[in-house]
């Protein structure tokens, strides 16, 4: 679903039917009558306090910013929920005039007219929705569990109002008689689609449970986000610098300078006499890989390892098990109100592999060689525990530091080596140059931007005709307030239906900030990460469609992270690392030893990190073909007893478990995380098109796929779009051989 009416759906089927509106807008209560003296004070209070917010508040008024881009420095969180509620009257208002026009629905009277709606609720909520992810605060915290049921119920409100959806069925009934460009005609279908799984057809009494399962989605949705931020935050290993063995200096720095941060943020001496001459290590992956790699003090890892695998899973305030539960049991109940048998047979209706029994195949084809690999990858691992002369059996906590042995052992390589080659800002330069060369985009670094947090960079993108394509936000480095792992998203929409609108796209990530005068140094995990979300960035970016619901990033998940991993494949080639890895310090571009080494040991701890990924996949899969009638499962006894069914070694955990996995349980892949892996077959079949020619910037390819595929959005079939890409439906040789599991890296 990508036309309006589905992202209505999009959001409030995971978040309920009334809307609460402000006090300053409701009539006085009976009781305040009684007094006409103080109610008349207090009207011409609210009256005067509301217009001095319409007059200060920003979202109440056009930009008047470069591109458009908001007015960060003018944003206060007090100006979020007038905005919430005038913008929701404003929409609900609109929609009465779609339903009430007296003229019979045509596809521009009430498709397009269902577009143009809403326009102050989506600008209010896009800053909102990225700032709680990105640069979030108590205030906004609170403010979105408050809004979380009440933007449910308006989304409800509108996508069951009968009204508006017999007037998209009147225009859907006559489909055949229109004359409608083929992406009006796909618009139209996914309009009266968004709305039929949005509960238009239900009855009342359907409709109402809907309304209530969708309100209290909302809200445990949002308290399991929240949960796992205080979670993540909310350990510390505070160390001497006795305990600081096998670390290297640079690492050593940059958890001195964690310390040093949280001693200047500390409240109390007590608190600030806490961190006074240590080092701090966090469950932040930015953090805790480091250490895991490099610290020789076992039991350290082990406990730094537990607080990252136990995050929502410790039997207190913030504990995820339940709400997990919770969510799996209504998502379950709701599918069956809807007529499914499952919610992964809901939401899978819509995407490429479109039946649970496909999605099990295809992890599965993958599941036996990652295993046997992994197990493999144990083995010798705990050969070389034993070679060393310790005593003790190979666990979790000592796979980043064995595997950086072994790694070094068979490809004299390791993390060290490479990172001062890969600055943020080479990197970037990279990631500018391919797209370059590929599509012959600019970017132009702007200076004079107000942003959201003093990280936060600004790119101008121009086309190859010098044309403004839009503007990218860059915001990369690990701190509190910010929500784990990496995305991209958009404070601003591309549009052609009334003016040529082009988007304002954000990367947000987790990387390590500089320290001192070392300028941020990447892992190269850290670059791929990169390189995707830039590949996110360009499809939104890049994307063309008359309909912003339509555009960008929106399609099926499966094919959306398509743009994203292919893009991973240019870092990693030689001719495009000789652009973008050169060291800091020398200005020595990278050698072709060590490119060398880096491209043989590619195909190294295949097994650790497939398993790690299919096994968070089939948990996924597990939590949403549940049924109906099913009971509450505990979550820990749930997780497993699906690992045991697939095998999953001891010394492995899930890449998310139950009660840290957000993708499923606060964002929008439930049933859908298998996407990366069934993306992976179509970015290595697709890449191995670019590599077929003997030239990876192919002109004729790179033309095809932006015209196929970045430009596109939803407007056409995705298997449709790729295959007038690739010429062909994908096929999984490719994938197999890329991760070493076709038996060539044995």
């Amino acid at each position: 679903m990508n036309t309006k009416a589905s992202h209505l759906r999009k959001s409030a089927i995971a978040l309920g039917l009334t809307i609460a509106l402000s006090a300053c807008s409701q009539k006085p209560s009976e009781e305040q009558s009684n007094n006409a003296t103080t109610s008349a004070e207090s009207t011409t209070q609210a009256v005067t306090q509301e217009a001095k917010l319409d007059q200060n508040n920003p979202f109440f008024k056009t930009y008047q910013t470069p591109f458009q881009i908001p007015p960060f420095n003018e944003i206060e969180n007090e100006h979020y929920m007038p905005a919430f509620e005038k913008g929701m009257a404003e929409n609900l208002a609109e929609i009465d005039a779609i339903v009430a026009n007296p003229e019979p629905a045509t596809f521009e009277n009430t498709i397009e007219e269902l577009e143009r709606s809403g326009k102050l609720l989506t600008k209010v909520q896009r800053v909102f929705y990225n700032l709680a992810s990105s640069n979030t605060n108590p205030e906004l915290q609170k403010l979105q569990r408050d809004l979380s049921p009440i933007i449910s119920a308006h989304y409800d409100k509108i996508s069951l109002n009968e009204g508006l959806f017999k007037r998209v069925d009147a225009v859907w009934q006559v489909r055949d008689t229109l004359e409608l460009t083929a992406e009006k005609r796909k618009f139209l279908e996914d309009t009266h689609r968004g709305f039929v799984r949005s509960g238009a057809l239900l009855d009342e009494q359907q409709k109402a449970q809907l309304t209530e399962i969708n309100g209290k989605l909302s809200q445990l949705t949002t308290e399991y986000g929240q949960n796992l931020l205080a979670e993540t935050n909310g350990f510390e290993l505070i160390l001497d610098k006795s305990d600081l063995d096998g670390l290297s200096a640079g690492v050593i720095q940059a958890a001195s300078e964690t310390a040093r941060q949280k001693m200047e943020a500390a409240e109390s001496e007590e608190d600030k006499a806490k961190y006074k001459d240590k080092y701090v290590f966090t469950p932040h992956r930015s953090s805790m890989y480091p250490f895991l790699t490099e610290s020789t003090r076992r039991d350290l890892r082990e406990q730094l390892y537990n607080s990252y695998i136990y995050r929502g899973d410790n039997d207190n305030a913030t504990d995820n098990k339940t709400i997990a539960a919770e969510i799996a049991s209504l998502r379950a109940k709701r599918a069956k109100i809807m007529g499914y048998d499952t919610h992964a047979h809901f939401e899978l209706e819509e995407r490429m592999v479109n039946t649970p029994e496909g999605v099990y195949d295809l992890l599965m084809q993958l599941w036996r060689p990652a295993l046997a690999r992994a197990k493999r990858e144990v083995a010798d691992m705990q050969a070389m525990i034993d070679a060393e002369g310790h005593d003790y059996k190979f666990a979790a906590w000592d796979w980043w530091q064995y595997a950086e042995k072994v790694r070094k052992a068979k490809y004299d390589l390791d993390e060290a080596s490479l990172k001062p080659y890969l600055t943020l800002d080479n990197v970037l330069k990279g990631a500018f140059d391919t797209a370059n060369k590929l599509w012959g985009l600019t970017f132009t670094e702007l200076y004079d931007i107000e942003v959201y947090h003093p990280d936060v960079r600004v790119w101008e993108v121009k086309d190859k005709d010098g044309s403004h394509l839009g503007i990218f936000m860059g915001d990369y480095f690990t701190r509190s307030n910010k929500r784990g792992g990496a995305w991209m998203s958009s404070f601003k929409g591309q549009s052609n239906l009334d003016l040529r609108e082009r988007p304002v796209v954000v990367n947000v990530c987790n990387f390590s900030p500089p320290v001192g005068d070392t300028p941020s140094l990447l892992s190269f995990d850290n670059v791929t990460t990169l390189f995707h979300e830039f590949g996110h960035a360009l499809h939104g970016l890049v994307t063309n469609t008359t309909y912003n619901s339509m555009s960008g990033t929106a399609g099926p998940r499966d094919f959306t992270e398509f743009p994203a991993q292919i893009m991973e494949h240019w870092a990693s080639e030689p001719q495009v690392l000789k652009t973008y890895a050169t060291h800091y310090e020398t200005g020595e571009v990278m050698p072709d030893e060590l490119i060398d080494k880096l491209l043989k040991a590619a195909k190294f701890n295949q097994g650790f990190a497939n398993t790690e990924y299919l096994a968070a996949s089939l948990l996924d899969m597990d939590w949403h073909t549940l049924k109906a009638d099913d009971e509450l499962q505990d979550a820990d006894a749930f997780e497993q007893a699906s690992m045991e069914r697939i095998g999953l070694i001891e010394e492995i955990a899930p890449r998310y478990r139950s009660t840290y996995f957000s993708h499923i349980f606060a964002g929008g892949y439930a049933a859908g995380y298998y996407s990366y892996v069934h993306s992976a077959v179509l970015d290595s079949d697709g890449f191995a098109a670019f590599k077929e020619t003997g030239d990876i910037f192919n002109q004729d390819l790179a033309q095809k796929f932006r015209t196929h595929v970045l430009e596109k959005g939803s407007t056409e079939d995705a298997m449709t779009l790729y295959k007038k890409f690739r010429g062909r439906e994908p096929e999984i040789d490719a994938l197999l051989k890329v991760r070493g599991l076709d038996g060539s890296a044995d």
